[in-house]
């Protein structure tokens, strides 16, 4: 009777493994991305790539006599040169930028300067530690090389109370300003005598330079 059984399962288990092998499966169909007539998302990044900053001049039917010409700047970012160009294009007949080379400001620097010869730089910063002065740095490398720094500051003031902190010591050290050049933009204006552009661009700490009309 056991044995009866165990073949009929057996039968059974076979059976079923030979229809999954050669059983088809029906694969479901592949749902479109869109619905039809629907647009598609969109990321938020994708979608809003800011265009270029270019040049901007209105286009008009003739040539026009302007009451007044300024140039209006500097503005230190292409996002505030931007703003500043969509505020002003309707107010004005003729607008266009124009970019320069700016020195900023970092600070400054007070050192002694180089005395001739590494161990000669050595034994004024033996000195100085000697009479209380620990806040100090030899330059070992650049054009800067065997010169004592006695600090970097961004206030002018603070840099010469440390001139004359040095000075009093009977050292001769000097301020330098440290400056690098960055780009800054102008933005050239030609309009009407009721042209005003502090009501277009309130707060803005700008200059207004005159320009030539032509």
């Amino acid at each position: 009777m056991f044995r009866v059984v165990f073949v009929l399962l057996l039968c059974m288990n076979l059976g079923a493994a030979a229809w999954w092998a050669w059983h088809p499966i029906a694969r479901p169909a592949r749902l479109p991305a869109t619905e039809p007539g629907v647009a598609p998302l969109v990321m938020l990044s994708e979608s809003e790539t800011p265009p270029p900053v270019r040049d901007v001049e209105p286009a008009t039917g003739a040539a026009t006599a302007f009451d007044q010409c300024l140039s209006l700047g500097p503005f230190a970012t292409p996002a505030d040169l931007r703003r500043a160009i969509n505020l002003l294009t309707p107010q004005v007949g003729r607008i266009q930028f124009r970019e320069v080379a700016a020195v900023a400001l970092h600070g400054y620097r007070v050192y002694l300067p180089a005395a001739g010869t590494r161990a000669q730089a050595l034994a004024t910063a033996r000195a100085l530690s000697t009479r209380g002065v620990t806040d100090y740095y030899v330059v070992t490398a650049g054009d800067q090389q065997d010169t004592i720094s006695l600090g970097l500051f961004r206030d002018l003031g603070n840099a010469r109370a440390r001139h004359d902190e040095i000075a009093a010591l009977g050292y001769e050290p000097t301020i330098d300003a440290r400056t690098e050049q960055v780009p800054e933009w102008w933005v050239d204006v030609a309009g009407p005598a009721s042209f005003n552009w502090q009501h277009v661009l309130p707060g803005a700490k700008l200059q207004a330079l005159p320009l030539p009309c032509q």
